[in-house]
């Protein structure tokens, strides 16, 4: 049954006046899927309420970081407590070393980190360290991953990008892009040409490990060894983009799943707990180049916030205390994605789906076949994506409005969640 939007409209309407196309990022105008985009009022645990009060379960989790849902207990204390004590501070605060100390626990890779305020700072920080560290000028990145809005980085990026069909950025001048190599994905055939043609110029290869910008797409089994072996035998840094897996895929991030260590991490999501926040860490003697002590400039006033680093301290927290917690995420989501698998299977709709841990995406078809890079990810049903996500949230389920943006599972969502979308997705198949 369609839902009632009037506030909604209004709101939306009233936000268009003032904001480019009413939202603060693209992605959220649901000009992909269609339909009108509720403007969310609250949440709690695995719920979403929008202004006109339609109720919604929720596998957007704001792009990731409530692995424990909205408005966790633990986290809300931890903010309010923070707040009473003051928001910001310009200064250091405890907050950040012991935050610090908890990443670099879960991630050994990092002997030292730096706090931003966002996946892109955190990105762009680190691609200057690895040309200062290597005294090298190009980047290789791959099709379909998006590491925040960087000049330089917006080449061929998947998430918000391409989602509205643009091929980069206006405003982005050809000459800053042409030391970014964009590759393919999953192709190490690829890279090996780059390095072989660009011999000892290559600073870095930064990488999400599993991506999550084209829609969830899993690294093939050697991909990511075959990249550390390049970059080293080059004398290049491997840089992997852990802002979506770091935490939610396992606590030690897609490194200790698939036992690779990277010469510099990025991080953001859920080491903020749901608040602004970005990371990047790295070996003490490549993290020293970065000022005070070295000469590679950053700052931020904002950073090492402590409202976020609370939350992130309180998250990460019970993510390590709490036993088991990782299983049951696993459990939950296999059992969740192909529940609506086989839905579309018994429906007669091309689907086919990636998962690691609790992301995943469900990719629409026009043909039979397995996604795996962007080229094979550009050939989705986003005709048919639209019309399965208008129906889901009309049936209360809320997605990602995107065929190209990953889903997540939290640790608040229960079985019964999990039946009520599965028989959500049956019903909107049926009607497809």
């Amino acid at each position: 049954m369609p839902r009632k939007l009037e506030i909604s409209r209004k709101l939306q309407a009233r936000a268009e006046r003032v904001i480019p196309g009413g939202v603060d990022s693209p992605v959220r105008a649901f000009r992909a899927v269609g339909g009108d985009p509720p403007i969310i009022v609250r949440g709690v645990g695995a719920n979403l309420w929008d202004a006109d009060a339609n109720e919604y379960i929720d596998y957007v989790g704001s792009w990731g970081p409530l692995i424990l849902g909205h408005a966790f207990p633990a986290v809300v204390k931890a903010i309010t407590v923070a707040a009473r004590n003051g928001a910001s501070f310009g200064a250091s605060t405890p907050l950040e070393a012991e935050l610090a100390e908890l990443i670099i626990q879960a991630m050994p890779s990092n002997e030292k980190l730096r706090f931003v305020s966002s996946g892109t700072e955190a990105t762009m920080s680190a691609i200057r360290l690895a040309r200062a560290y290597t005294n090298r000028k190009y980047i290789v990145k791959f099709e379909g991953c998006y590491h925040g809005h960087a000049d330089f980085l917006l080449v061929k990026a998947g998430s918000g990008v391409a989602t509205l069909g643009i091929p980069g950025s206006a405003g982005v001048p050809e000459e800053f892009t042409q030391l970014t190599l964009a590759l393919p994905y999953n192709d190490p055939e690829a890279v090996k040409k780059a390095f072989k043609k660009f011999k000892g110029q290559i600073a870095a290869v930064i990488v999400e490990p599993v991506v999550g910008n084209m829609g969830c797409v899993p690294p093939a089994p050697g991909y990511l060894e075959s990249l550390r072996e390049l970059t080293s035998k080059d004398g290049a840094l491997l840089i992997f983009d852990e802002v979506m897996t770091g935490f939610r895929v396992a606590f030690g991030g897609a490194q200790e799943i698939y036992k690779i260590k990277p010469d510099i991490t990025c991080l953001g999501k859920i080491i903020g707990g749901g608040l602004p926040v970005g990371a990047y860490g790295a070996s003490a003697k490549i993290m020293d180049m970065i000022a005070p002590l070295g000469p590679v400039y950053q700052a931020g006033t904002l950073s090492g916030n402590p409202l976020a680093m609370a939350a992130g301290l309180a998250t990460l927290r019970h993510l390590r205390d709490k036993d088991d917690i990782y299983e049951k995420l696993e459990f939950n989501a296999n059992m969740l994605v192909e529940g609506v698998a086989e839905a579309a299977k018994d429906a007669g709709v091309k689907l086919t789906y990636n998962r690691v841990g609790s992301m995943f995406t469900w990719f629409f078809r026009k043909k039979d076949g397995n996604v795996w890079d962007w080229t094979s990810a550009e050939q989705s049903d986003t005709a048919g994506f639209g019309k399965f996500h208008r129906a889901m949230l009309d049936s209360g389920i809320y997605l990602p409005p995107s065929q190209y943006e990953a889903a997540f599972l939290s640790t608040a969502h229960s079985v019964d969640d999990i039946d009520e979308t599965i028989e959500a997705a049956q019903k909107a198949f049926k009607a497809m």
